[in-house]
């Protein structure tokens, strides 16, 4: 089953439209939508090779402006914003973290924050609303949005331009089996960095 998705993943990449698709998921994910673009990015370049460039940054550039609609959204409509800060669970971590802005401390504590929400798998939807929330400053906000994105997406596309063949030859020779195998490894590998981080 998760081989065939897998299959299905990449002949949706390989349509037409996919770079409109992987534009649209990038710019909601940084302000409300919990799906990463990386899911699309994958299969993309391992069906696009030449273009992995392209999509990586089409991820990077939609991502970032999508984290200024979450900043906006943060600092305009602070009931919306803190309804999908609720939903993801960091109410009491903004709380705390305006609390310490408001004496004096914290703000550098923010900066690294947004730039590992950005790179990490930790929901950057939720610190790009609070950035908004707590008035950051949007420039130095749209500089690490665009550099913890950049870099993440580059990794995440040169990888997989990298080893996408090795990895799609080895899909078609082992199947679904070791497809489970792999999945779950990658989902406990992004847990331990989440908690790691957090």
């Amino acid at each position: 089953m998760l081989n065939k998705l897998y299959q299905n993943s990449l002949k949706l990449a390989a349509h037409k439209s996919s770079k409109i698709y992987l534009a649209i998921v990038s710019f909601v994910e940084s302000s409300f939508f919990p799906i990463p673009p990386d899911v699309m990015i994958v299969p993309m370049v391992i069906a696009k090779k030449n273009d992995y460039l392209k999509i990586f940054f089409i991820a990077t550039l939609f991502s970032t402006l999508g984290g200024v609609l979450g900043y906006f959204i943060g600092l305009s409509f602070i009931d919306i914003g803190m309804k999908v800060v609720e939903f993801y669970g960091y109410e009491d971590k903004v709380n705390n973290l305006k609390d310490n802005l408001t004496k004096g401390t914290g703000l550098y504590i923010w900066f690294a924050t947004l730039f590992l929400a950005g790179f990490t798998p930790l929901p950057f939807k939720v610190f790009t609303i609070t950035s908004g929330m707590i008035g950051f400053n949007l420039f130095i906000f749209f500089l690490i949005c665009l550099i913890s994105r950049g870099l993440r997406f580059f990794i995440v596309s040169y990888l997989s331009f990298k080893f996408g063949d090795t990895f799609n030859k080895f899909m078609e020779e082992k199947g679904g089996k070791w497809f489970s195998i792999i999945g779950v490894l990658i989902v406990i590998i992004l847990v331990t960095i989440f908690f790691i981080v957090k």
